[in-house]
């Protein structure tokens, strides 16, 4: 009888270390992390807490509890698609494997792209709270005015770019050492601002102090669907960077399955800190527009740098360092997405064969990390320059191209398992209804806010020819990748004519 041989379609396999990465670098705690350390929760508390007041009011534990839903549903999808093909490229590998190349290097784009603004993002805050640390430190007030400097604040910002660079070029063992400090100390920091804002309720004139409530964790009692998409998104940016815990799956030990357990406790973990902080910050400082409120705008895009005096005394200086060490730790594994999800471009042909480099010391994909560094890097400048509000317009961006590459990444499980999905009870729930439903969701979130950010009084009030300045940034760079793509279609063919990466599904074939 003649035997029935069973094969896939066989795309460069991207096992542990095909690449040049050095496999087995990492254990779930490390990996646990570097993805705390990526999504910065010290950073994104005094960033997004103005804003996202500014959206939903005292609603914000229910727009972070409602974010966190997609996110953890979308976070199950990359476990299973990581358990299945785990690949550096992740986003990029797996939506090209679903549905084909061209939409995969457009999902790579994406992933691209929000790296970019975040790491501009990460960088610009840093800036402010390196002056703002150095006014504490020496006791001259004037400092903190440098970071109003532009010059002065893009040439700082170029600085720590580059010494993010560096350190990430040396491979994830240095990222790891350097992570395990950083984040522990923003931690702690952390937890003692939350203990000394609820101890000091009430005890500080420009602040108007509000008693904890239920209805704060309501989503249904935000005004309208416009505000709850625009809190949404920023929620949602809130969570954004578990992800980083599957783009170093081939340099984890037992990667498809360390990877994906690491994913979804960081995004649990991070909830938790985010809650206790946000409820213990409005209990203290209130919504109100002036002094200390959460709604004043001359705070609202840095908010513990107003706080942080009342709140900690002549400790203050310690969260200003904390927010500082959460933004440097944050730029320097946060290069880790990019650089790896380049390289995997590069190794899979959509991209010149110089991408595909590994360091052969390092074992580290340094050029890529350079080149990921560098274009954050112009950006920034270029923002700097464009908006008067930077910080704010890239994050309410950033909202958009996260729920672009998460809700594509998401949708792309669904159809990669379509064929197995149905045989059990497990694979039902994990690779088609709560992929399906964390990606319809992020759609949604996606569709909603490019409408509403066509208004420039959709973010900082910054505008492009009467366009709002976080639509032209968030859709434009989506339409700035399909021109690169279209470049890339002609000089690269192979990879766009299905040649490289295919849908690995397993087929039946008789022997000749």
């Amino acid at each position: 009888m003649t035997e029935l041989r069973r094969i896939a379609a066989t795309p460069p396999t991207a096992q542990n270390g095909s690449k040049g990465l050095a496999g087995g670098q990492l254990g779930l705690i490390a990996v646990i992390v570097i993805g705390i350390s990526t999504i910065a929760p010290a950073y994104v508390l005094t960033s997004t807490l103005g804003p996202t007041v500014q959206a939903v009011g005292t609603h914000i534990p229910a727009i972070f509890i409602v974010g966190f839903i997609p996110m953890f549903l979308v976070a199950l999808g990359y476990r299973e698609l990581n358990a299945d093909t785990p690949d550096s490229g992740t986003t990029f590998t797996w939506v090209t494997k679903a549905f084909g190349p061209f939409v995969g290097w457009m999902g790579g784009w994406g992933l691209l792209a929000a790296n970019i603004i975040v790491l501009s993002n990460l960088a610009g805050v840093a800036v402010d709270f390196f002056y703002l640390f150095l006014s504490q430190l020496t006791g001259i007030p004037m400092l903190t005015d440098l970071a109003e400097n532009k010059a002065v604040n893009v040439l700082t910002c170029l600085v720590f770019v580059g010494l993010a660079v560096w350190v990430s070029s040396r491979g994830v063992r240095t990222t790891k050492t350097v992570q395990y400090v950083l984040v522990i100390f923003q931690l702690v920091i952390l937890a003692w601002f939350v203990v000394g804002a609820l101890s000091k309720i009430g005890t500080i004139p420009d602040a108007e102090p509000l008693a904890f409530s239920w209805e704060w964790f309501n989503p249904f009692g935000i005004d309208s669907f416009s505000a709850f998409a625009a809190g949404l998104s920023l929620s949602i940016f809130a969570f954004w960077g578990w992800d980083v815990c599957l783009t170093v799956n081939e340099e984890t030990t037992n990667g498809k399955k360390t990877a994906g357990v690491a994913a979804w406790v960081t995004a649990a973990a991070v909830l938790v800190i985010y809650l206790l902080g946000s409820v213990a910050t409005v209990m203290f400082a209130g919504i109100g527009d002036t002094g200390l409120g959460l709604n004043n705008p001359e705070i609202s895009e840095n908010v513990f740098t107003a706080i942080a005096g009342p709140v900690m005394g002549p400790f203050a200086i310690l969260l200003s360092l904390a927010v500082l060490s959460s933004c440097a730790s944050s730029l320097q594994s946060t290069m880790i997405s990019p650089a790896r999800s380049l390289l995997a471009m590069g190794y899979y042909k959509a991209l010149p064969e110089r991408f595909a480099h590994v360091h052969p010391r390092f074992k580290s994909p340094v050029f890529t990390t350079v080149i990921a560094g560098g274009v954050s890097a112009g950006f920034y400048t270029v923002m700097r320059f464009v908006s008067d509000n930077v910080l704010n317009d890239t994050i309410m961006a950033l909202g958009l191209m996260i729920c672009f590459y998460y809700g594509l990444t998401a949708l792309a499980c669904v159809w990669y398992f379509r064929r197995t999905a149905l045989e059990s009870v497990r694979g039902f729930l994990f690779r088609l209804l709560f992929p399906l439903l964390g990606g319809l969701a992020l759609a949604v979130v996606f569709f909603q806010t490019a409408v509403d950010s066509w208004n420039p009084a959709f973010g900082s009030g910054s505008e492009v020819f009467g366009v709002g300045l976080v639509f032209v940034i968030g859709v434009g760079l989506i339409a700035l990748g399909l021109i690169v793509m279209l470049l890339m279609y002609r000089k690269r063919p192979e990879f766009f004519q299905g040649k490289v990466i295919e849908d690995k599904t397993p087929v039946l074939v008789l022997p000749e």
